[in-house]
């Protein structure tokens, strides 16, 4: 599944045929960020970058035929979201704030959070970035990410090729940044793997309209 600012494409993972595909033909949703299966839906952020005020929605689609069945919005909340995931029954949402362009007057990139939602989407708890990460994503922000089984998180900046793998802290409100991978593409949405023992990212090279597969080894250990 590959996710663009209103479309989305569905291809065959063995020859990268394209199976489907979706276009939001209203131009309602102009920035689509992301998007992850969990459960059997196709769960895909959305947010008004680069225009004030932030604001996002939660687009849920079909895996199988690409129809779009559900939304949740989560209006004016946080900053511009970027991406989600669902880890023990809480979902998790990266809003993101930017330096740059997109920002808002008075804010840097150190007002993005990771949020912590439970099942009717009530806020309840919530984390920010550290500041030597927040260096690594120059004027932009967190731009994908994924909950492992063991509760760590990987993310990505928007520039570099490079993930990161960070920690809930045991105490105050700052993720731990623990490790760092090299990998083939840069920020953007990611998606995670797991095949023959190994952990395979999905990620994109936007201007190049390539997907690429890095293959992160034991990256729990």
């Amino acid at each position: 599944y590959v996710i663009n600012n209103s479309t989305i494409t569905k291809h065959d993972k063995k020859n990268g045929r394209l199976v489907t595909s979706w276009e939001d033909k209203d131009s309602v949703l102009n920035h689509m960020n992301s998007g992850i299966i969990i459960e059997g839906k196709l769960y895909c952020i959305n947010s008004s970058y680069p225009e004030l005020p932030m604001a996002s929605s939660l687009e849920v689609f079909d895996p199988e035929t690409l129809t779009h069945i559900d939304n949740h919005s989560f209006g004016i909340l946080n900053g511009s979201a970027t991406w989600i995931d669902k880890y023990n029954d809480f979902w998790y949402v990266a809003f993101a704030h930017y330096s740059g362009k997109g920002g808002v007057e008075n804010k840097t990139n150190a007002w993005t959070e990771l949020v912590k939602f439970d099942s009717l989407w009530r806020q309840t708890e919530s984390w920010i970035f550290p500041n030597k990460l927040l260096e690594k994503f120059g004027n932009n922000s967190t731009s994908g990410g994924v909950i492992l089984p063991d509760g760590k998180i990987l993310c990505t900046g928007h520039d570099n090729f490079e993930i990161y793998l960070l920690e809930f802290p045991a105490k105050g409100f700052t993720l731990n940044w623990i490790d760092t991978f090299s990998v083939g593409s840069y920020g953007q949405g990611i998606a995670l793997e797991k095949s023959g023992g190994s952990e395979l990212i999905y990620g994109i090279i936007r201007n190049e309209n390539k997907v690429v597969i890095t293959n992160l080894k034991r990256i729990s250990d």
